[in-house]
């Protein structure tokens, strides 16, 4: 899952979406400096990555990609997975999109001095060109993926997958949504071990 699903399925705690968000940028015990619900979020993300790894059904969704992007094809569908919740965003979840995304990325400059240093280098572009609501269109995660292929090393061109997303997409949004449906009840779980 990328940034939306990460922040989404910490709940409403502020330090447990921070947490969940920076996870990727906090290598090792390194989570051990944060504050303890932050840290909680480090963890509920790695758990969360375990979790859609080792799933069937985004196995289907990966696999359908692999034979043209390779590896890459988890980190398409991580985009692709963002999208499709961005896309049914009232489904999961009452306040607007667009309110959602403002509010954390408020939480997030309020915070900014806890924040990786990576982070803390993307922050600035991920809220003017608003990456979080930008997923709910095609054309958004067109860009993302765009943005991403400076960080392949590798002559793969991830926006390229575009087309095979629009070729199957009710496909993927299917596979998207019976998972995520599973995926939501393992993150409320593991949210109730922390307390």
């Amino acid at each position: 899952m990328n940034y939306l699903a990460h922040i989404y399925l910490s709940g409403e705690n502020e330090d447990l979406k921070i947490g969940n968000f920076i996870a990727d940028s906090v290598k090792g015990k390194n989570y051990k400096k944060y504050p303890e619900v932050v840290q909680q979020g480090i963890l509920l993300h790695r758990k969360i990555d375990s979790f859609t790894d080792s799933h069937p059904t985004v196995f289907k969704s990966t696999h359908r990609l692999f034979p043209i992007y390779s590896h890459y094809a988890s980190v398409i569908i991580d985009v692709l997975y963002d999208h499709f919740l961005a896309k049914n965003w009232k489904k999961y979840h009452d306040t607007s999109l667009a309110i959602y995304v403002d509010e954390f990325y408020y939480l997030l400059k309020t915070n900014f001095e806890i924040l990786p240093k990576r982070v803390q280098k993307f922050y600035p572009y991920m809220v003017s060109q608003n990456w979080l609501l930008n997923y709910a269109t095609i054309e958004g995660i067109e860009q993302i993926l765009f943005q991403m292929n400076g960080r392949v090393k590798s002559k793969i061109q991830l926006h390229h997958s575009i087309k095979e997303f629009k070729e199957d997409y009710t496909l993927f949004e299917n596979e998207f949504t019976s998972f995520f449906e599973e995926l939501i009840q393992f993150s409320e779980n593991e949210r109730k071990n922390f307390n």
